[in-house]
């Protein structure tokens, strides 16, 4: 094998005597989703690597989170380093595979805005399902929480950041016996717990990640000159201390990629695929209801074009019905040292094809670093049988970029300037404090303030365009709300798609909530 790309697949690897002579990942098959497992430190992330140079070079976009930093160096090209050279070489040599180095393009995200271009969602988007994920809600809060959506989109109120949310709250509360009679009861002590975790979420950091403009798919999708596929990096590491916003943003992401993308059939190759490293926390604690939901976009969004990869220590991890579907498998070493790792193991063996030349189970005990035991999808979709396989050398660097190297990255990037400047526009937000003063005014308050001054009322935005989150909390009595900043129509314009497909008009028309609560948008 002379590269990672031949006519059909994406090479992966093969070996000698005991192991396969070749194994590839076929493209026609890679949107029927596949699984990459392991013990920590056999080999997973290389794997992970492997798949992603491989999909780029057949023209295929990739998205994944850098849980480690180890990723990032998939922008630069490898080089042959004492430590790595003779093992890559012996490897090369064994499974018959030409090494050259190069690296690919790549284009880092990140929440934070620090290690990588912004990723923002709106309020809107995320939908109640996955907020109340996000929030750890009861049943009755996000009941509550649908009422605030549901009376936004009949208002034509945009919720576009947590602000907007916590006035449409606030709202909902001092309205709770009118709505009560529509909705049903509405507790002033729920809509009080809901407040408390949208603060708590704020401290962490997150209300970065609610805002415009919102992240466009399309750009992650977009081909690069050379017609290799953007491999889209999530610089993870700080987003991992918030283990739950990071299974709510690669949810969301799911979601939108279900909703937005049509019907392709059975494309030659995949649209986009998509890694989810640490899969576990999908479904850690996650309510049966979302797993379900998961399980739906999971099945159906294959048709799209799109494929999805769950990366775990345990196949375990992964609920029965979604594992069911993942036909491309690479099962690194699991380690077997108390009675649930045995019946771990065997669970995990049980889920492949058997080969009459060894026991599934013992091979994966045995297999090294940068062995496993694979099996692909052959002609038809048949499960091909499991197979030990020596994993190939990655082309691109492995381990971090420097500090430089990333900057430098980030600053040839295409996407710098639409998505690094946060925009802030009229949203629930004004139009509910607007109304507020307006009425304080009618009922003979205080002279009313100047227009573009916000007047003093019971909502509190503390608006952060390009800065971090507030070194603290205004107290009750006291506002801390920047000044809103105009927006020219040019900026409008370079932001039309963003805005298009929030709520329209006051009239508004119906707003119809996809399949895990963010909004449907027809192209």
């Amino acid at each position: 094998m002379t590269g990672a790309l031949s006519e059909t697949g994406i090479f992966v690897g093969g070996g000698g005597e005991g192991y396969a002579t070749a194994q590839e990942l076929l493209l026609k098959y890679g949107n029927r989703h596949g699984l990459i497992a392991g013990a920590t430190g056999t080999g997973k992330t290389v794997t992970l690597q492997v798949l992603a140079e491989g999909f780029s070079a057949a023209g295929v976009p990739v998205f994944m989170a850098d849980v480690k930093g180890d990723l990032a160096g998939m922008a630069m090209a490898g080089s042959a380093t004492a430590k790595t050279q003779a093992a890559f070489e012996a490897r090369s040599a064994t499974i018959g595979y030409d090494l050259s180095y190069r690296g690919f393009p790549v284009t880092f995200w990140d929440v934070f805005g620090t290690q990588g271009h912004p990723v923002r969602a709106t309020v809107s988007e995320m939908g109640p399902l996955l907020l109340a994920r996000l929030l750890g809600l009861s049943e009755a809060q996000e009941g509550v929480l649908n009422v605030a959506f549901s009376l936004a989109d009949s208002e034509g109120l945009a919720l576009l950041d947590l602000a907007d949310l916590r006035a449409m709250l606030a709202h909902v509360g001092e309205r709770a016996s009118e709505l009560s009679l529509r909705y049903g009861n509405i507790a002033p002590q729920s809509v009080g717990s809901i407040q408390r975790q949208l603060l708590v979420l704020e401290n962490q950091g997150a209300a970065q990640f609610f805002g415009e403009p919102a992240l466009e798919l399309a750009d992650m999708m977009a081909p690069t000159p050379d017609g290799r596929g953007r491999i889209n990096i999530l610089a993870a590491d700080k987003l991992m201390a918030s283990p739950r916003l990071y299974a709510t943003l690669l949810l969301w992401l799911m979601s939108e990629l279900f909703e937005e993308l049509p019907e392709v059939g059975d494309p030659d190759r995949p649209r986009l695929v998509f890694f989810f490293d640490e899969a576990h926390l999908l479904f850690d604690d996650a309510p049966k209801a979302l797993v379900d939901k998961v399980e739906q976009v999971a099945r159906l969004i294959r048709s799209k074009g799109v494929g999805i990869y769950f990366v775990t220590q345990n196949p375990g991890d992964v609920p029965d019905d979604i594992l069911g579907q993942l036909g491309n498998r690479v099962q690194h070493a699991l380690r077997a040292f108390t009675a649930k790792d045995q019946k771990d193991l065997k669970r995990a063996a049980e889920n492949y094809r058997p080969n009459p030349r060894f026991d599934t189970e013992t091979a994966i005990k045995e297999v090294g670093t940068g062995e496993a035991v694979t099996s692909f999808l052959e002609a038809k979709g048949v499960p091909g049988m499991v197979e030990r396989t020596l994993v190939r050398p990655p082309q691109s660097r492995l381990g971090p970029l420097t500090t430089e190297e990333r900057r430098a990255v980030i600053a040839a990037s295409p996407y710098g300037a639409k998505y690094d400047t946060a925009v802030d526009r009229e949203s629930a937000y004004e139009i509910l404090t607007r109304k507020a003063g307006a009425s304080a005014g009618a009922q003979g308050a205080e002279a009313q303030e100047p227009e573009d001054a916000p007047p003093a009322e019971s909502f509190n935005k503390a608006r952060r365009i390009g800065s971090s989150r507030p070194t603290s909390v205004p107290s009750a009595g006291s506002r801390s709300v920047s000044t809103r900043r105009g927006t020219s129509d040019t900026i409008l314009e370079t932001f039309g798609k963003s805005i298009a497909r929030q709520v329209g008009s006051q009239a508004g028309s119906a707003i119809v909530r996809g399949i895990l609560g963010s909004l449907y948008r027809s192209r």
